[in-house]
């Protein structure tokens, strides 16, 4: 059976809304700097994306960016993962994110998934098998990673099917 991982990131922190459109708000420095931590955390635990599915949302499009940029600093000879700026991912829900997963090809092996509360911390809880789920709610923070991993087909991606195997809040 293939092991494949699945990275599910939230957003570093963004401006207050104010009188912006919320889909427009951008980092703030502290978020700047969070996620540039969130990906030299990826680099340092060897945690790589094939592929990267980011809400098309301004402050998803930054967290992955500076995330990108420290990753790739310690990216020990991997290339670039190909990146898909998805709208379901800022309109939709956990229906969506299950439904992009499950179109992702098998000779994808990491995934991730750069997105919004509360989908991003819904998606972590369902993925938890019975045996590790224990009522517990996942509550993802701004620049939180979950990493779940799982056995078999992408299109087989369902609630149930993915441990969760680390939790890291990123902070610059």
């Amino acid at each position: 059976m293939t092991s494949r991982t699945l990275i599910l990131l939230r957003h570093s922190k963004a401006e207050t809304p104010g009188d912006l459109v919320d889909f427009d708000r951008a980092l703030t420095e502290r978020g700047e700097s969070d996620a540039d931590a969130a990906g030299a955390w990826l680099a340092d635990a060897r945690l790589h994306p094939d592929l990267v599915l980011c809400s098309t949302a301004k402050r998803t499009r930054q967290t992955w960016h500076n995330a990108a940029v420290a990753l790739a600093q310690g990216n020990n000879g991997h290339g670039a993962p190909e990146v898909h700026y998805e709208e379901n991912l800022y309109f939709g829900g956990r229906t969506e994110v299950f439904d992009l997963l499950r179109a992702v090809p098998d000779t994808v092996r990491t995934v991730l998934v750069v997105g919004h509360n509360p989908t991003v911390s819904e998606v972590s809880a369902l993925l938890l098998p019975d045996d590790q789920f224990s009522g517990t709610v996942i509550e993802i923070k701004t620049s939180g990673l979950a990493v779940h991993a799982g056995n078999g087909s992408w299109s087989h991606t369902q609630p149930g099917a993915m441990r969760l195997v680390r939790q890291h809040t990123a902070r610059g």
